[in-house]
């Protein structure tokens, strides 16, 4: 875990909350303050605007079956007396970053962490350490659609062996160019694709970077290719891996990871910016303001 990580965690034990062993605590609903309350309905009305026309219609559809809040911190309890029946997940409270092992063993059983806390009002455009806003609007809304939650349980169980095969940067990637930062194909959209990761739909400006930037690479999602990709933690990403649908996910959900993750355990990881010659390129980013170092 992060220094800050550890930090919000032993705040969690200095104010009495009980952290059990996998990292679960119950959500302090008494907590939420009137700031709190007013940066969720902040965050909220600026993304739900933005994303009309950006985001897949799959991630919109599941804001909208969920009936998460605008005015307020949504209780937990309450996104999972819609989200359990649909598709068997439920989301947990956590105090934030968790260790991996314990990570995925909760999406191996279909439950998602979210951290409780909010960011400030000095955070709103920017936090490095995910928040109850990054975790719960941008990661929940498609764990209500039946392909994509099939893929994030796969997911969970492939990143418990990796993990154990010391074969974690592979599948983190992948996590990184799926949930996290995923383009998929949209013949509606002005450039032909569309937003779901996470950390797009969460912020503004890689909302608008990732759609409308000449800068990035926006390539194809080939398996192999995305897991020996690094990628960026400290700035836009360089490359999106763009999907053709969730049902191209739902086929890597059943991959057989052993013999992957032995055939590309020595191979060379590319720079997060590369262009291969077997790339489907769907556009050559310009590379305007990238770094030529620091990948992860």
């Amino acid at each position: 875990m992060s220094t800050a990580s550890t930090a919000k965690l032993k705040e969690q034990f200095d104010a009495g909350l009980e952290t059990r062993a996998d990292f679960t605590i119950d959500q302090p609903l008494e907590r939420y303050g009137t700031v709190d309350h007013a940066v969720w309905q902040q965050l909220y009305a600026r993304q739900t605007a933005l994303l009309e026309g950006r985001a897949c219609d799959e991630f919109l559809a599941g804001v909208e079956r969920i009936g998460l809040p605008s005015e307020r911190v949504p209780c937990f309890d309450d996104v999972n007396a819609k989200l359990t029946p649909a598709t068997g997940w439920r989301i947990v409270a956590v105090p934030g970053l968790v260790p991996d092992q314990v990570f995925f063993e909760h999406l191996a059983n279909r439950r998602f962490p979210v951290t409780w806390w909010m960011r400030r009002p000095d955070q709103v455009d920017y936090l490095q350490e995910p928040d109850c806003f990054h975790d719960l609007f941008g990661h929940v809304p498609l764990l209500i659609n039946p392909v994509f939650a099939d893929y994030m349980h796969a997911y969970g169980r492939a990143a418990l062996a990796a993990n154990e095969a010391g074969a974690l940067p592979l599948l983190a990637r992948l996590y990184w160019y799926t949930v996290e930062f995923g383009l998929i194909r949209d013949a509606a959209s002005s450039n032909g694709v569309k937003i779901y990761g996470a950390g797009i739909v969460s912020s503004k400006a890689e909302t608008v970077y990732s759609q409308q930037s000449a800068a990035p690479n926006r390539l194809g999602f080939a398996l192999e290719r995305v897991m020996r990709t690094r990628y960026r933690i400290d700035t836009f990403q360089q490359t999106y891996f763009v999907i053709d649908d969730f049902a191209q996910l739902f086929r890597v959900a059943q991959t057989d990871f052993a013999p992957l993750l032995t055939q590309l355990a020595n191979a060379p990881a590319y720079a997060a910016g590369d262009v291969l010659d077997g790339d489907r390129v769907i556009t050559r980013g310009t590379r305007q303001g990238w770094h030529t170092s620091g990948d992860v």
